[in-house]
């Protein structure tokens, strides 16, 4: 098998072993309660990333690289697999960290928006999100830059579904790393680990409607694969709770947001008085609920 099809094996397999744990645990059936809006948001984000965002990053830079770099194009093939897999972690997944953690300032948050909208948490929300994040994701163009410079094979295959199972277990209606709490033994390792890498406890305090709980912590806990950027940077909260409830305090007051706009803001803008989808519109957060009681 090649290194592609290895890699689009082990992301199918992951995506089923999640799902299964969602719908065996019983989790998916008692806490996700989706609308018609989110499942249709969900599924065409899925798709557009899939068939247009990702594709057309990779076609880009190879074009880009063609034209500006011919001599550049797999100079890294020969770097030994730890190599690759630091300048991954560098140029992907840091990165990410900084585009994740800038969406959450009040100009770009309208992109970013739709990924926080979903109230319950499940591996369908994990590439929920605007069209346009993922277009103008720094990393995503970054690793089509790694790609034409060499670093692919089974390197980046194993990088990507190792990535990938970090980042939909964070989103897992069923929490993995619940029951590890509770073994006494496994507590050092935990410590470790919820240190190293998003877990379902550190990203579901990202995802909380309120940090008035002493558990939701939606300005921090930034991380996608790896959570230490978090602790470097000085945005972690590690609490071993999960908050309470999930989601955004506007669309409890005023209703949710169309997918549509959701999906394509700024080509498309909201209606609703208020809302962060429209020019002028801003950030609405617990600040605003008081007053407005």
């Amino acid at each position: 098998m090649t290194a592609p099809q290895i890699q689009n094996l082990l992301i199918v397999l992951l995506l089923i072993a999640f799902a299964g744990m969602e719908y065996v645990s019983g989790r998916y059936k008692a806490t996700v309660k989706a609308t018609a809006n989110d499942t249709k948001l969900e599924l065409f984000m899925f798709l557009s990333l899939l068939a247009i965002t990702q594709p057309l990053a990779i076609l880009v830079t190879r074009k880009l690289g063609t034209w500006l770099a011919p001599d550049m194009q797999g100079a890294l093939a020969d770097w030994p697999w730890w190599a690759m897999i630091g300048v991954l972690l560098l140029v992907d997944d840091m990165s990410q960290y900084w585009w994740h953690r800038l969406s959450h300032s009040p100009l770009f948050w309208p992109l970013h928006r739709a990924h926080h909208s979903a109230e319950y948490m499940s591996i369908r929300v994990t590439f929920r999100n605007n069209f346009f994040y993922y277009l103008m994701m720094p990393g995503l163009w970054f690793a089509g830059a790694l790609l034409y410079l060499g670093v692919g094979g089974f390197v980046y295959a194993f990088y990507i579904a190792f990535k990938l199972a970090v980042i939909v277990g964070a989103h897992c209606a069923w929490r993995w790393d619940e029951a590890m709490y509770r073994i006494p033994a496994m507590r050092p390792v935990m410590w470790v680990l919820e240190r190293t890498i998003s877990t379902p406890a550190t990203h579901w305090a990202h995802h909380a409607i309120t940090n008035e709980d002493g558990v939701g912590h939606y300005k921090g806990n930034f991380g996608n694969l790896l959570f230490i950027w978090d602790i470097i940077f000085g945005t972690a909260k590690i609490t071993r709770q999960y908050p309470a409830q999930v989601g955004l305090i506007d669309d409890q007051l005023f209703g949710q947001e169309r997918w549509q706009n959701q999906m394509f803001y700024p080509v498309l803008q909201s209606q609703r008085e208020h809302s962060a989808l429209k020019f002028g519109g801003t950030i609405y957060e617990e600040e605003n609920a008081k007053t407005s009681v």
